[in-house]
């Protein structure tokens, strides 16, 4: 009896396909619905003959509840969040830093989470402490290399940062190698494969967070229309997807993100063009937006003072004659051509940005998680927030200094190559031939001669120079 087949005999939760599978499957992890969440797959056979039963007035009441009570905190964190920019963005650079910052260490913080739990459970504390070392060993590196940049003319003058300016990206390579030695050394027999992928995870987690994080704080310093700007493009361009999207979104754009559509994504793409336009002509007339951060202590009320960028100073252009076109008539329009590039920043945060969005639902969905955490209450995570943000901070700073940038030396420039550059002695020669030549052309006299002692004295990096340099100036008394 048990070797004959069973013929004739019929199971009412299996549907047979023309292909052999069947429809009562086991449920697959695979199977992964928008929110994260498996989606079980059940035999449509199995469910004709049943009747829902219809949820009671006091279920219906207790998810009214739910969804309000969510729709209010969301909408309180949404005023919370977009005032607190505002009042950051109008008190100055330093503020807008400081919450740059907190985002890249909570935003690291989520990323890491999703893959670190075993590591409880494998008693593998080392794991999380090393990455947490990993994080300000980068952040030591990439803020270091900000500050020697563009604040040279504070740190290269100190006695005490001079040191650490020159010898920055040497002391931030043995702080790695500290590391890396410390990772070897921690490796154990049977979890060898769950610490290397932690070490990959942590290095990808470091690259698409803190090194792109790294960039908008540089956009910051360059002057706050580079952060301004793209990070307003971006929240401009989601608001009118969703808006575009629900009005007369039809066609699916991608499976990974089943509720945007082709109509939602285009439709987005014009209005930010059009509002970047527009923001960028408001935005050129504040020296506090377009000048560079060269007072830290500047906000909005004391504002900046600099020449401004030629991409600010509107220009004419005009059309040449045109055949079908009475002679002499040409079309011609005044407008800045930073107004110009922001139709190619607005089309990258329209149609490139958004990749990163649909990168971090692939994510979500591999680990099978709605949101990288909760710590933005009604909204998820912080990832789940900044996660078109950081490609596109990217982005503004390579546009910038590629396109936009004046290519000219500066005089902190200068600065750091005679001090890095040059012996004392030769920057002593220096200095001597720029007295000269400004004394020669009228521009300083004898009498300054005590002024520009005190200057040559933060400029040397020895004491023992300045009898030479008082013998100097009564010379040239």
């Amino acid at each position: 009896m048990t070797g004959r087949s069973r013929r004739g005999v019929k199971f009412p939760h299996t549907k047979q396909h023309s292909n052999g599978q069947s429809d009562g499957r086991r449920l697959s992890f695979s199977d992964v619905s928008e929110d994260g969440s498996p989606s079980k797959t059940r035999p449509s056979g199995a469910l004709e003959n049943i009747q829902e039963k219809p949820p009671t007035a006091e279920e219906q009441q207790s998810e009214y509840e739910k969804k309000k009570a969510n729709f209010i905190t969301r909408t309180f964190w949404t005023f919370v969040m977009i005032g607190g920019f505002f009042a950051a963005l109008f008190m100055g650079h330093v503020y807008i830093l400081v919450i740059i910052t907190a985002v890249q260490i909570v935003s690291f913080k989520e990323v890491i989470a999703i893959a670190n739990v075993p590591s409880r459970a494998r008693d593998l504390r080392s794991t999380k402490s090393l990455n947490w070392y990993w994080l300000a060993t980068t952040m030591y590196f990439l803020y270091g290399e900000s500050v020697v940049y563009y604040l040279k003319h504070i740190v290269l003058v100190d006695r005490v940062l001079l040191p650490l300016a020159i010898h920055h990206r040497f002391i931030s390579f043995i702080l790695y190698v500290f590391g890396f030695v410390f990772f070897v050394g921690s490796l154990k027999a049977g979890h060898l494969k769950f610490q290397f992928s932690q070490f990959a995870w942590t290095h990808m987690a470091l690259f698409l967070i803190v090194v792109q994080a790294h960039f908008i704080m540089n956009n910051v310093l360059e002057g706050m229309i580079w952060f301004f700007l793209p990070a307003a493009l971006v929240i401009t361009n989601d608001i009118f997807a969703y808006i575009c999207g629900i009005t007369f979104g039809r066609t699916q754009l991608i499976k990974l993100s089943p509720k945007k559509t082709v109509e939602g994504f285009v439709g987005a793409w014009v209005m930010t063009v059009l509002f970047g336009i527009l923001l960028t002509n408001i935005l050129l007339r504040s020296q506090y937006f377009i000048c560079p951060a060269t007072d830290l202590g500047a906000n909005i009320f004391t504002g900046l003072e600099c020449e401004p960028n030629p991409v600010f100073i509107p220009r004419t252009y005009s059309t040449p004659e045109l055949f079908f076109l009475p002679s002499g008539y040409r079309w011609s329009v005044t407008m800045a051509p930073m107004q110009i590039h922001t139709f190619f920043w607005a089309s990258f945060a329209s149609l490139i940005a958004p990749f990163g969005g649909f990168f971090a639902s692939g994510l979500k969905r591999t680990f099978k998680i709605k949101d990288f955490g909760d710590s933005i209450p009604g909204h998820g995570g912080m990832t789940d927030r900044m996660d078109c943000q950081f490609i596109m901070g990217l982005f503004a700073f390579i546009y910038y200094h590629t396109f936009i940038a004046i290519k000219r030396t500066s005089a902190s420039d200068v600065m750091e190559m005679a001090i890095m550059g040059l012996t004392a002695d030769e920057q002593l020669e220096v200095m001597k031939g720029l007295l000269k030549y400004l004394s020669n052309q009228g521009v300083v006299g004898h009498e300054v001669c005590e002024v520009w002692l005190i200057a040559l004295t933060i400029w040397l990096t020895r004491c023992r120079h300045r009898p030479r340099l008082i013998n100097f100036c009564q010379r040239a008394e």
